[in-house]
């Protein structure tokens, strides 16, 4: 069972990568207000969630249950962070996909000389 805990965490931690680097690619640490993520809540999250992962690597080889306790309380704030960032994107995203889908203004007639 902690070798398939690992295993998922790997995963989330994989997928969190991509998004993390996909959010400092679009300049999410340079345009916090575009994203509505702060900077702290977002790498505080990733922080919490190496250090969880860490903890549960070690608590694979050496055994101690208490490591294992740890990793888990460890999880309950990485967990409260990712639901937060994702409820402050949700509106982000939201408006994004409005303005996608409404169509463009009206363009002008050509009014050059030159007409086809």
């Amino acid at each position: 069972m902690g070798i398939a805990a690992l295993i998922l965490w790997l995963l989330t931690a994989a997928g969190g990568f991509v998004l993390l680097g996909t959010w400092i690619t679009k300049g999410g640490a340079r345009q916090p207000s575009a994203s509505h993520l702060p900077v702290p809540v977002v790498f505080g999250h990733f922080l919490l969630a190496v250090v969880g992962l860490v903890v549960w690597i070690v608590y694979l080889a050496v055994d101690n249950d208490a490591l294992a306790w740890i990793a888990f309380a460890l999880l309950i704030p990485v967990a409260l962070l990712g639901f937060t960032m994702l409820l402050r994107w949700l509106p982000v995203y939201r408006a994004g996909t409005e303005t996608a889908a409404t169509p463009p203004p009206n363009r002008p007639r050509n009014t050059s000389r030159w007409r086809s």
